[in-house]
């Protein structure tokens, strides 16, 4: 039984690397590509920096990059944890009450709508300039659409046959909710997750550019961009991809774990 495990165990790591193959060389020719570009045509640091110097530079300034990281990610994780609830939360209401749904989701899209920067701008009138909170409150905003748009479709579009089939048990509004709608909104709340981390990211670092404490990642890219520092902003960019990669690897880790746990 061990040995079919590990076999099993094996498998799958083949079939994920085999997966991940063509993009990781595809990663890696376009960056060849870049030093070569940049090499060939003699372009200037302050024009393109070339993938080598941004390397060195995310080196040398790991520690800071961890330091900002650290910020702009825990501003990005209280937003996508506070955005998801309220968002989960919602969605079941709007899915009990229709005639809510009809007047809250044009103006949730409305206010989605709205940029960036305009929030932050008057977040940050709202607060001292040392406050996080209008950062994660514009995660907060973002996340919570994009969760409750998705989670909400999936409490609302089951399949008919299946309700009229727990209604002929003589099943309760809350059953249905529990047996049918439920479990079919799970997967669209992963698929929410999926969407929502990453961005979560992208919010957090982006709201540093109008305002605040200049101790995350978005602040650091602009001043160093500011100062013709261009490897070292792109260093910060890299610890950014890094950033938003990590979140979204857990959002898929919780996906197959919620999986293995309903198979079982």
């Amino acid at each position: 039984m061990s040995d079919k495990t590990g076999t099993l165990a094996i498998a799958r790591i083949v079939g994920r690397v085999r997966q991940a193959g063509p993009a990781l060389v595809f990663g890696f020719l376009f960056l060849a590509l870049w030093e070569s570009a940049v090499r060939g045509f003699d372009l200037k640091p302050y024009f393109l920096a070339a993938p080598s110097k941004i390397f060195e530079q995310f080196v040398k300034n790991a520690s800071r990059i961890w330091e900002a990281s650290a910020v702009s990610g825990g501003n990005a994780l209280i937003g996508l944890l506070v955005g998801t609830v309220l968002g989960v939360a919602m969605s079941f209401v709007l899915s009990r009450y229709k005639f809510l749904g009809e007047l809250i989701t044009p103006l949730a899209i409305a206010l989605n709508a709205i940029p960036i920067f305009v929030l932050v701008a008057v977040l940050n009138n709202m607060y001292s300039i040392t406050s996080e909170i209008p950062r994660r409150v514009m995660v907060t905003l973002v996340v919570y659409f994009i969760v409750l748009v998705n989670v909400a479709k999936g409490l609302t579009q089951v399949r008919s046959t299946h309700v009229e089939l727990m209604k002929s048990y003589a099943a309760s509004d809350f059953q249905i909710l529990r047996k049918v709608r439920v479990p079919n909104a799970v997967p669209f709340l992963f698929t929410a997750l999926k969407i929502a981390a990453p961005a979560s990211v992208i919010t957090a670092f982006v709201s540093e550019y109008f305002g605040g404490l200049q101790n995350g990642l978005g602040s650091r890219i602009t001043s160093n961009i500011a100062n013709a520092k261009n490897a070292a902003a792109w260093a910060y960019v890299l610890g950014a991809c890094l950033l938003g990669l990590a979140f979204y690897i857990v959002s898929i880790i919780l996906e197959s774990v919620t999986r293995r746990g309903e198979a079982k």
